[in-house]
């Protein structure tokens, strides 16, 4: 849905909020008074939604911050209530000029329910809207891998046949065309799942590298330092953006001097991945953010919150990036 009917959309269920609320009390208070009193109420209920929807929610829920979504929750539900019943006594004293005839304890057991019901209903409805761009997504996602999938069997029997002929004549060619082969069967087979063996994405850096070597002359200076569990599950494709934008932006061929250090750990239920390489000077400055960064950010607090620790950082001589994700 676009954000013009979105906002068409709300504006409809908020005047139908209004509706109901001086419908509901015309019969007692009159038309004046009931347009008033609806006012105030509909201002009181979109406090309550958008406060939890727009602030509370995103800010402290989606980061698991609970104590503090709680605390913000109770804040939130003081401050409707308290504008709430400021709103009604200026327009008893000052519109109306009549004595209020709400302050018992059944109106304000009405207060305190209906804010609460309110408060609630809206978190029910943002997880909803939470699931549904979820599962928006995945199907875009998925219908992109599909498009991108142009019989895939037929490319790696094609690849399988191109091994098989270029390993008799030259073996180091027929050992790129293999890793390029495992590439594109990480891409199809496993990319769309939701964890892999962290032995398999070492495995695809390792050909990603091999692959971007033999365009890079003389070649880089790669250490790849790892101490890892090969069988523990991550999210595919999570190490692969450090990886590429060295390649793609710290690789000078100019001089050819490009050292490259890679940096796997794996502790006390940690993952700790890191980067660093000299930058190229002949083309500026090399950016610290990026669309590749960016995106790998929203990645990491879509998996895990808030709880994930990503750093990019330049000295003018080497740029570095670490990470660090809990592992399940």
């Amino acid at each position: 849905m676009d954000k013009g009917r979105l906002l068409r959309l709300q504006y409809l269920v908020w005047a139908t909020i209004f509706l109901i609320s001086y419908f509901a009390m015309i019969t007692d208070d009159g038309p004046l008074r009931s347009a008033g009193f609806a006012i105030r109420d509909t201002c009181f209920y979109a406090l309550i939604v958008y406060g939890n929807i727009r602030f509370l929610y995103p800010r402290f829920y989606q980061k698991k911050q609970y104590v503090l979504y709680i605390a913000g929750s109770v804040l939130l539900l003081v401050l409707a209530g308290a504008g709430k019943v400021y709103l009604s006594l200026a327009l008893h004293s000052k519109v109306y000029l009549t004595a209020p005839r709400w302050l018992d304890a059944e109106t304000y057991f009405t207060l305190i329910f209906s804010g609460i019901s309110v408060f609630v209903l809206s978190f029910v409805f943002r997880l909803a809207i939470a699931y549904f761009m979820i599962k928006q997504a995945s199907e875009e996602a998925m219908l992109k891998l599909l498009r991108a999938q142009v019989q895939p069997h037929f490319l790696f029997n094609t690849l399988n046949n191109m091994y098989y002929e270029a390993f008799l004549d030259s073996p180091r060619t027929a050992l790129l065309i293999e890793r390029l082969s495992e590439i594109m069967r990480y891409f199809v087979d496993q990319s769309n799942q939701e964890t892999v063996p962290l032995a398999t994405e070492v495995q695809f850096l390792d050909n990603y590298i091999a692959l971007e070597k033999i365009r890079i002359s003389p070649e880089p200076e790669i250490g790849f330092e790892r101490h890892y569990d090969a069988s523990t599950p991550i999210p595919p494709m999570l190490l692969m953006t450090f990886v590429e934008n060295i390649f793609k932006h710290g690789i000078d061929k100019i001089t050819g001097r490009n050292k490259i250090t890679i940096s796997l750990m794996q502790q006390k239920g940690y993952l700790y991945f890191s980067t660093k390489n000299t930058i190229n000077r002949h083309v500026g400055p090399q950016v610290t953010g990026g669309l590749g960064l960016a995106n790998l950010r929203k990645r990491l607090s879509i998996l895990y919150g808030g709880n994930f620790h990503m750093e990019t950082a330049s000295d003018g001589q080497y740029f570095t990036a670490t990470l660090k994700v809990p592992l399940a």
